[in-house]
């Protein structure tokens, strides 16, 4: 029964110490992430749906993919 004691003492005492270097490594600023924000402008940015115009149904509406763009009907008045 002492054995388990004796580790268990061992085991807390290991994990305390490498709590302890991590928090002197976070405070030291070893986390920090100084080059993705200068590469992130290379990046492109997702692409957004377009919506439809409100009170227009999607009946009424063409989306043309090549250029994302939205054309009412002309017989549809704005």
């Amino acid at each position: 029964m002492s054995v388990i004691y004796m580790l268990l003492t061992i085991s807390i005492f290991v994990a305390i110490i490498f709590f302890a270097i991590f928090i002197i490594s976070v405070r030291s600023g070893q986390y920090d992430d100084s080059y993705t924000p200068s590469v992130r402008m290379l990046f492109e940015d997702e692409l957004v749906k377009p919506t439809l115009p409100s009170g227009k149904d999607k009946s009424s509406v063409k989306i043309d993919n090549k250029n994302e763009s939205i054309q009412l009907n002309k017989s549809q008045k704005l």
